[in-house]
């Protein structure tokens, strides 16, 4: 399995290591969120990706999907489609493709072709697409969110979306043997502990609780920092000294 973050600002030297949007790029044909999915490479790039998860209703999760929306219309045979909860969805037809801030994609079609079909779905359903099993798991936001859990043949991950300290998707990751890696957010540092509570949020020392509930201790990769503290994030991640625990690099394709 091949996870990519896809990285969210780019400069004349190369990728900004900051995260503004979030994107998770899958097997090059499936993304979990799409931050930066319609900011990525070539319209042409983009087309390949047949699958769009969006974990919640939070602007920096879903921004750029109207835009690559417009930039992959007509550039395969069939449609994209997009898979998000009720509450998603509901929120994405009252506020964005509203014929206002964008059309209607959800719902319009040019010359007999759909901008996109929709599915959705719902925490411990699982679906089955591109040779991988994909169970979404609701997790403790501030909104309705959905983490997943992704296997193939030969090993699972965890993305976890948005979360505060939460119990689900650990107790599921915990059954999967093949489990190689997680995604987990650190927004905040711990002296910014009240602040993570409120917007229900993980510090590193929040994240590194959450491992502590996995018996098996895959590799975590640290994703989401604030980029008005993310030195500060990373020391702190780091002075734990741990081996699994890694900063996710923008960009970068981990093979699992």
């Amino acid at each position: 399995m091949k996870i990519t973050l896809l990285p969210s600002a780019v400069s004349a030297s190369g990728i900004v290591p900051n995260q503004y949007l979030t994107t998770f790029l899958v097997n090059d044909r499936l993304a979990i969120d799409a931050g930066s999915l319609g900011l990525y490479l070539s319209p042409q790039d983009q087309a390949a990706v047949r699958h769009v998860f969006v974990s919640h209703s939070h602007l920096d999760h879903w921004a750029s999907l109207p835009i690559f929306l417009v930039n992959v219309f007509d550039l395969a045979p069939t449609c994209p489609t997009l898979y998000a909860s009720e509450d998603v969805l509901d929120m994405l037809r009252r506020d964005v493709f509203n014929g206002r801030v964008w059309p209607n994609f959800l719902e319009m079609s040019h010359e007999g072709r759909p901008f996109v079909k929709v599915q959705v779905i719902e925490s411990g359903k699982a679906i089955d697409l591109e040779g991988l099993h994909i169970t979404p798991v609701a997790v403790n936001h501030v909104v309705p969110t959905l983490g997943f859990i992704l296997e193939d043949a030969t090993s699972a991950v965890v993305i976890a979306s948005d979360t505060a300290a939460t119990t689900e998707i650990w107790q599921r990751a915990e059954r999967v043997a093949k489990l190689k890696a997680v995604f987990l957010e650190a927004t905040l540092p711990n002296n910014m502990a009240e602040l993570a509570g409120v917007t229900r949020h993980l510090t590193p020392a929040g994240l590194i609780g959450e491992m502590r509930k996995l018996t098996r201790q895959p590799n975590f990769y640290a994703v989401h920092l604030s980029a008005r503290n993310r030195d500060e994030v990373i020391a702190e991640l780091r002075s734990h000294g741990l081996s699994n625990l890694h900063i996710a690099e923008f960009g970068k394709t981990y093979e699992f």
